[in-house]
């Protein structure tokens, strides 16, 4: 059965008019060249379709069903890559022809994660000017790549001696995960350490850590200091250490303060 035809029988079942089915998202007369077969549904309008009939996307998308002229190329490409096939997986993308709205992302991504790859083990094999080469084929992609391997690709530019003209992604929020854990783990010199590399020191989680680590070690004035860094964003927990703060500082007027704002 057609997508078309599946898309109108689907409709005929769940009891809604074309009208019903095409709400805000879509026009009746696009529905109706859609269920005719004269026209394809972009995979963003499918789903929409997909949802308000109550089905999977997957229901009308038969194996035989062609979404995209690029559909085999992608089939195949991620065949190669599982299957560590990095070449082949590679040549396999070099016949994708762009636009499609359909697989556009998908492919940057799996052209970005196969040079990536390929790079490595050229690395591994000590072939250096073909490592450079092949990072350079996976900086066509790194718009829909995301941070984390954009900074893999530049992290081994670097290995390879390169200076990178882009800024590396900011590690802040790996690096504030990371001390947190040691904090729990009671390793305040390496928690430390890690707060000390963050770039911005500024915001509230870096604010409240490193005024726990004070506070543990005795360090009340510079808690105090951490923690009204961090008022706005956790009032209750800072409110109960600022009180403490100030008690050992012999501040008691600030202390009954903050000891008050905790009974609100």
């Amino acid at each position: 059965m057609e997508l078309g035809e599946k898309i109108r029988q689907a409709r005929l079942e769940a009891g809604l008019s074309q009208r019903q089915l095409c709400g805000q998202e879509i026009t009746r007369n696009m529905l109706s060249q859609i269920e005719h077969g004269t026209a394809r549904p972009s995979m963003k309008t499918l789903q929409y379709l997909a949802a308000q009939l109550g089905k999977p996307v997957s229901y009308f998308l038969e194996e035989q069903t062609i979404v995209s002229p690029n559909q085999q190329i992608m089939e195949t490409a991620r065949r190669l890559y599982d299957a560590g096939d990095f070449p082949g997986a590679a040549q396999a993308l070099k016949d994708y022809r762009p636009p499609d709205e359909v697989y556009d992302r998908e492919k940057g991504i799996l052209w970005v994660c196969t040079y990536l790859a390929l790079a490595r083990r050229a690395m591994e094999q000590e072939r250096w000017i073909y490592a450079r080469k092949l990072l350079e084929k996976a900086e066509e992609s790194t718009a829909y790549c995301g941070e984390l391997l954009n900074r893999q690709r530049l992290l081994l530019l670097g290995k390879l001696g390169r200076s990178v003209s882009e800024s590396l992604p900011s590690l802040d929020e790996e690096l504030l995960l990371r001390a947190e854990e040691a904090w729990k783990q009671g390793k305040t010199a390496r928690a430390q350490a890690l707060l000390e590399a963050v770039e911005d020191q500024t915001g509230p989680n870096w604010c409240m850590l490193r005024g726990e680590l004070y506070f543990r070690s005795g360090q009340f004035r510079e808690a105090a200091r951490c923690f009204h860094g961090a008022e706005q964003a956790y009032p209750r927990e800072t409110a109960q250490k600022l009180e403490h703060c100030y008690r050992e500082l012999e501040d008691y007027k600030r202390a009954y303060e903050y000891a008050c704002k905790q009974k609100k």
